[in-house]
């Protein structure tokens, strides 16, 4: 927001948004260079990722770049052309959605006489307004200085006001616009080691967690999929979630139920998105490594979304960066969500064929196909486990409550001297299961009579 003076209240940014479409020329004619979309796809994205932080959209297009220029990407007469748009428009900001480069940022700022950022920049914007934890601000601050490395020396040296975590509409207060890169590179050090705490004390959480039986399955997806709703859905809790890109930055977990009375830890974590800078995954590392030590995830989709299967693929390429793949990896469970925006015939059929391998059909908005995925959750989760036959004397009171703590009791028998209990017993609980009731489990042999 901008200060437009003691009588007034605060105005947006008001913002020009451009898509530029990078095209080569082959044999098969120009081919778009990030085809993998079409470009008022990534243009309707990179409006909503504006509308995240609040920018008020005067005017958004997509312009073709038969020709880019080393210096200001687009050509001259493009360059003018915007140039008078932002005058005739007062225009505080032009967002363009593609990677600039130092010289490139700088050049078409001077040329339009205001303020210009690109996609990297546009995300690291909206990461330092959603950031709420320590933990959450520390990574913003160091994705945000690591990108402004070789820029804030080189590139603005005509501003003046602070800059940081939350760019152009403010920062920490701690690094300013006019520092040397060598005070950049002492800020980046000390945010690596705060960061570095925060990963020693996340390891020590997980360390923890092991040593429950409860295993962890992790959200993640596409900014946007639904992973925050579907989270509320399945844990009954109401986590903030918006039809809002990043709405959710900073991790969370609870507790769920399955419907056999299984527990486990669901972990909602950041949404990905196309073309995410690699060093600011390395900056969400700590907060990304929960997928990482999860035991199964879940890969929710907005199979509403056009671009669907593109998105798909963003999301396994970070998947990839992050060392989770179908070898080394977690298991992965495709939700495709949102099945609610889809005609009632597709939907029904889309749940009809709901089996024990393929993709889980479910709305988080309504609830449909929910139940389904909890019972798949618990049949993975079940599959792993030990069926034992244990007998424990009636007077071990204390024993028989902890049997109850420590496994499912499938069938129970009360005798006048024994209680004899079928058990299931989880992957993570056999160990320190047998350590307690060892003497007490019957061989298989006489379970199987």
């Amino acid at each position: 927001m901008k200060d437009t003076g003691v009588d007034r209240l605060p105005q947006p940014f008001r913002a020009l948004i451009i898509e530029p479409v990078l095209q080569l020329r082959g044999d098969a004619g120009q081919q778009d260079l990030r085809g993998n979309r079409s470009p008022e796809a990534r243009l309707e994205e990179a409006i909503g990722l504006s509308a995240a932080i609040n920018l008020q959209i005067i005017h958004s297009g997509v312009v073709k770049v038969n020709n880019p220029k080393p210096g200001t990407l687009f050509g001259e007469g493009k360059v003018s052309e915007l140039a008078g748009m932002v005058a005739s428009e007062d225009l505080d900001l032009v967002v363009i959605d593609h990677p600039l480069s130092p010289v490139q940022q700088r050049n078409l700022e001077r040329r339009l006489k205001t303020k210009v950022i690109d996609r990297t920049g546009l995300i690291l914007e909206i990461f330092g307004d959603r950031a709420r934890t320590k933990e959450g601000r520390l990574q913003v601050d160091l994705a945000h200085l690591t990108w402004q490395k070789s820029r804030l020396v080189r590139s603005w040296t005509h501003l003046e006001r602070q800059r940081g975590g939350a760019g152009f509409m403010g920062g920490p207060g701690e690094t300013q616009i006019e520092a040397d890169r060598r005070q950049i590179q002492d800020r980046i050090i000390a945010l690596q080691k705060q960061l570095e705490s925060v990963r020693r004390t996340r390891d020590l959480h997980r360390k923890k967690r092991k040593k429950i039986p409860q295993p962890v399955v992790a959200l993640v997806g596409y900014t946007n999929a639904g992973k925050s709703t579907l989270f509320n859905r399945l844990t009954e809790s109401d986590v903030f979630a918006k039809d809002l890109l990043f709405a959710t930055l900073d991790p969370t977990l609870r507790k769920v139920t399955l419907p056999h009375g299984k527990e486990i830890i669901l972990s909602d974590t950041v949404g990905f998105i196309s073309d995410l800078p690699t060093h600011l995954v390395a900056a969400f590392r700590a907060t990304l490594e929960e997928v990482l030590e999860a035991d199964l995830i879940l890969h929710v989709r907005d199979i509403s979304h056009p671009d669907s299967d593109a998105q798909a693929e963003d999301v396994k390429k970070t998947l990839d960066e992050l060392g989770v793949d179908a070898l080394t990896g977690a298991p992965v469970i495709e939700v495709w969500n949102k099945i609610d925006c889809l005609d009632a015939a597709y939907r029904e059929k889309l749940l009809a064929e709901a089996g024990d391998d393929g993709p889980v059909s479910v709305s988080a908005l309504t609830g449909a196909g929910v139940e389904q995925l909890s019972s798949r959750i618990d049949r993975f989760i079940a599959q792993h486990d030990d069926i034992m036959s244990v007998s424990l004397p009636v007077a071990e009171g204390a024993l028989l409550a902890k049997l109850y703590q420590m496994s499912e009791v499938l069938n129970r028998v009360d005798g006048e001297d024994v209680v004899t209990a079928e058990v299931r017993v989880s992957d993570k609980q056999r160990g320190p299961f047998r350590d307690q009731f060892s003497q007490y489990v019957q061989p298989e042999s006489d379970t199987a009579d």
